[in-house]
């Protein structure tokens, strides 16, 4: 069970994340967890990263894709990985398509969740204000204008993607409008179709 969640900003990747790893016991890659894990496990992608960092330096999408290649062998993902927020442009997709070839490992299903933008607008200025009026902090992120600015970033980044892993036969769109309980089924659905086909 190897995928790609793919999704704007508030689209409900993160629950569903929680959801699959529960069900199919593989576990959720986050680049960012990587990254600090290697720096701290001080591995030699790690250590080039450490450098990179504490010199105001941005790491590049082959160390990025480096850190994944290694975290991919380690135990808990022999029976395979989520990867959610990576890869973040097509440049990376093809990175990664290569590393994974050299390995001999194939991806199963790229899931994109399918949301209408205006609406996720709505949901996070409506959870904004829910969590003011309970006299909690607001995430800088669930501000109005910090999200539309996350949504153009994906908009032009991450969105093409889409029509990348199209042309790879890969790509399952899910609506993610719908309730959660009913995304996760939907979910559940095309991930056990996937499973039997590797069985049969």
């Amino acid at each position: 069970m190897r995928i790609i969640l793919l999704g704007p900003p508030g689209a409900g990747k993160g629950t569903q994340s929680e959801r699959i790893v529960e069900r199919y016991r593989v576990p959720q890659l986050s680049t960012g967890d990587m990254l600090r894990a290697a720096v701290a496990a001080e591995t030699p992608v790690g250590l080039e990263a450490k450098a990179i960092m504490e010199s105001g330096g941005l790491v590049s999408d082959a160390i990025v894709v480096g850190i994944v290649a290694d975290r991919i062998e380690e135990a808990d993902a022999k029976n395979g990985f989520i990867l959610d927020g990576f890869p973040r442009t097509v440049e990376q997709a093809k990175a990664l398509d290569a590393m994974l070839a050299e390995k001999g490992i194939a991806l199963d299903a790229v899931v994109e969740f399918v949301v209408d933008e205006a609406a996720l607008v709505g949901r996070i200025a409506k959870r904004a204000e829910e969590t003011a009026a309970r006299g909690q902090p607001v995430r800088k992120d669930d501000t109005p204008e910090v999200f539309k600015t996350r949504l153009d970033a994906y908009r032009k980044q991450t969105a093409p993607l889409s029509d990348y892993y199209a042309g790879t036969r890969l790509l399952r769109k899910i609506d993610g409008m719908k309730p959660i309980d009913e995304v996760t089924g939907d979910v559940t659905t095309l991930l056990d179709s996937f499973r039997e086909t590797a069985s049969s």
